[in-house]
């Protein structure tokens, strides 16, 4: 009887042990084919093209490279955004191992400015229906070039004189604009069949202008030529900034597909010839499983430290929590969020677009606010230094989607402006308060005399013995009032009826 319970115990651990080994095989297994199986990566990028995008895409691009992705999808909706972020993110994605399809998506998006740039620079260009694309004329940074140099259209970099090929220039783009206006059809439809003479194009009025400009038209036609794409129609989005449909842009040769999602753009660019860093490459991407990496906490906490108002609410509070601590020492909190503030500011100026002259100015008109509570000027210092703060803070960053709202500026400086007001106003109110301290505070205050005396004795003012002088007799026990002050001798003299 023993020995069987013992063989029913011995059966039912075997029967365990070889159901838990086919459960950890269906697991390895399971596991196995969950990494060896076929995936295209899916980033998203809304918004402006800025540090955070740039760090999100390049991390995104090695994640997918060490997963062995067949192709990474970047669903793009963009107004444009920093020039400098925007070549790194081509740079990555011309030297990345995995091919890479810039998909403009949903309906309703667009790839203006630089999500033009990236749009040209990826392995496959998709645009879902109802998108657009262009508008990739460089903004400028930096409030412009140096005054005096470049400023002149006379010259053509070289110091040589080129005024007749300036009126040749102005006098076929005059001659052009009245045929034009001569046959408004006809001009319409040859602007449809062929870009405009080279002549008529946009050059940019200063030296700094035509080199921003130029270099642009270079360097997106270098990547149409690349992946074998319109590269006119390139240059006029940079030259004119026109704009395309996503059906207009398949047309002509801008883009490779129109999609309605992510699986139709696999399924219809499977087998397609794409042109890598190391030769050409034919994708695979037929039923690819779709592996979705979101932007996490850093890049959201990047993007919004970047945002140019959120960097300058930063500095302002920084600069003020530096200002409350140097003043009240041993505060310890306003001096701790100032310290804090102060360095995320000046991390996110140093990626974004900054002018240095307007940031000084923003500073010392900050100064001159501060300089006013504690050096009254009536006025002087703090409306300079309002005025300084307002200029500097406008023209602190001029790039186009990263500039500070006029609203955000607006409110800054008025409540700079309250505060010296406040000041001002205090100031005025002690001016015109009775004194507190010194022997002009103890005019009109009551003593008492401690003794009967004509001429000279003694009085108690404020708990103390003090020797008085009195032009009447007074009585002891008599409520007297001081009227002058003379080293250690009080004139007094009795209190007014009534008192």
């Amino acid at each position: 009887m023993g020995s069987m319970r013992w063989n029913t115990r011995q059966g039912i651990i075997l029967i365990l042990s070889l159901l838990c080994l086919a459960l950890g095989s269906a697991l390895a297994w399971y596991a196995h084919a969950q990494e060896s199986q076929r995936s295209a990566w899916v980033l998203t990028i809304d918004g402006a093209i800025g540090p955070a995008s740039n760090d999100y895409f390049q991390r995104g691009l090695r994640k997918a490279a060490e997963a062995e992705a067949e192709i990474v999808v970047v669903k793009l909706n963009t107004p444009g955004g920093l020039d400098a972020s925007m070549r790194e993110m081509i740079s990555a994605m011309l030297s990345s191992p995995v091919p890479v399809a810039i998909y403009v998506s949903p309906g309703g998006s667009r790839a203006a400015s630089a999500g033009t740039y990236l749009l040209y620079a990826s392995h496959v260009a998709a645009m879902a229906p109802a998108t657009h694309l262009g508008s990739a004329t460089p903004v400028q940074l930096g409030g412009g070039g140096i005054p005096g140099i470049g400023d002149d259209d006379d010259d053509d970099g070289n110091g040589n004189p080129s005024n007749s090929a300036a009126a040749d220039d102005d006098a076929a783009a005059d001659e052009a604009r009245e045929e034009a206006a001569s046959d408004e059809a006809v001009a319409d439809e040859a602007r449809e069949e062929a870009p405009a003479p080279r002549d008529e194009r946009r050059r940019g009025e200063t030296a700094m202008e035509r080199k921003v400009l130029e270099d642009a038209v270079a360097y997106i036609r270098g990547l149409a030529e690349r992946h074998g794409r319109n590269a006119d129609w390139a240059e006029e989005a940079v030259r004119e900034a026109v704009t395309l449909t996503s059906r207009e842009a398949l047309e002509q040769n801008v883009i490779d597909v129109v999609a309605r999602d992510i699986p139709d753009l696999l399924a219809q660019i499977d087998g397609r010839e794409v042109v890598m860093e190391w030769g050409e490459r034919v994708l695979e991407t037929a039923d690819l499983a779709l592996v979705d990496y979101d932007p996490d906490w850093r890049t959201q906490l990047l993007a919004v430290i970047t945002n140019p108002n959120v960097a300058y609410f930063l500095m302002i509070i920084g600069f003020y929590g530096l200002i409350f601590e140097l003043s009240n020492p041993g505060s310890l909190i306003p001096g701790t969020i100032g310290v804090i503030c102060l360095l995320l500011a000046l991390f996110a100026f140093q990626v974004l677009p900054v002018n240095y002259a307007g940031l000084a100015l923003i500073l010392v008109g900050l100064g001159l606010i501060v300089g006013e509570a504690f050096m009254p000027s009536f006025g002087i210092l703090g409306i300079g230094g309002v005025v300084a703060f307002v200029i500097g803070s406008v023209i602190l960053m001029d790039a186009d989607h990263l500039s500070i709202s006029l609203p955000m500026i607006g409110s800054v400086a008025g409540l700079a402006a309250l505060l010296m007001l406040w000041v001002m106003t205090r100031f005025m109110g002690l001016r015109r308060a009775p004194v507190r301290t010194g022997q002009e505070e103890m005019l009109h205050v009551q003593a008492t005399a401690l003794e009967d005396f004509e001429g000279e004795g003694h009085v108690r003012l404020r708990g103390e013995r003090w020797r008085a002088r009195a032009a009447q007799p007074v009585r002891r026990g008599q409520v007297l009032k001081v009227v002058r002050i003379e080293g250690l001798t009080v004139e007094v003299a009795p209190l007014d009826d009534g008192h």
